[in-house]
């Protein structure tokens, strides 16, 4: 929810002008401050959905909300920045920038996923659409197509032939050192990305409850 938020909101204002990418380290910048901004969201929604599968330890969750994720990214982005410096090359981030990144970490992102978790909490549990039958039915032996890994491989492909074209121009402009413009269609392939993950998630549910 926290990376989905952000790409949504940068992705608007990009679309609207305010972020261009000429401005060396502006859409960078307001990806990362977008991204500290959502922990509220990813709080609440994370403890919403804890709540739903009725978990009482809302603190271990929220620390594994506010720290599992970043947490991974900042390694792997810290020891890559190690061998950057190890080479003595300019493009290397400097300590200063590392510290300020861990202030937005811990002093912004963190409290916000705190304040989510709180409020989620304090909801009441969704209760669920139909009645849940106590006795647990007998699910009959699935045939080989409906594994989870084959349905994991199938379910991904429309998602990728979606937006396999715009991903290309996207890589194409990283690898060649260009700027990357075309924010209107890269919303377009974003709201048909959403559409066809909804889609092909409903037909696989259904092929996987119909037999």
């Amino acid at each position: 929810v926290q990376i989905f938020g952000m790409l949504l909101v940068t992705t608007f204002f990009a679309l609207l002008g305010f972020l261009s990418p000429s401005n060396r380290g502006g859409l960078m910048t307001a990806m990362v401050l977008m991204f500290v901004a959502m922990g509220i969201v990813a709080g609440y929604s994370a403890a919403r959905l804890y709540k739903t599968f009725r978990g009482d330890q809302w603190k271990k969750m929220t620390m594994r909300t506010a720290l599992l994720f970043p947490g991974i990214v900042f390694g792997v982005f810290f020891v890559l920045d190690l061998i950057i410096w190890g080479q003595k090359s300019s493009g290397a981030v400097p300590f200063g920038t590392l510290v300020a990144l861990c202030f937005l970490w811990f002093g912004v992102s963190v409290p916000l996923v705190f304040v989510g978790s709180y409020y989620g909490f304090k909801q009441a549990a969704p209760e669920d659409p139909v009645r849940t039958n106590k006795i647990p039915r007998q699910v009959p032996e699935q045939p080989w197509y409906m594994h989870p890994a084959f349905s994991c491989l199938v379910g991904g492909v429309l998602p990728f032939g979606a937006v396999f074209i715009e991903l290309f121009f996207i890589l194409t402009s990283v690898w060649l050192h260009q700027f990357y413009y075309l924010f209107g269609f890269l919303a377009l392939v974003f709201v048909i990305l959403c559409l066809t993950c909804a889609e092909i998630s409903i037909v696989l549910c259904y092929f996987q409850l119909c037999r």
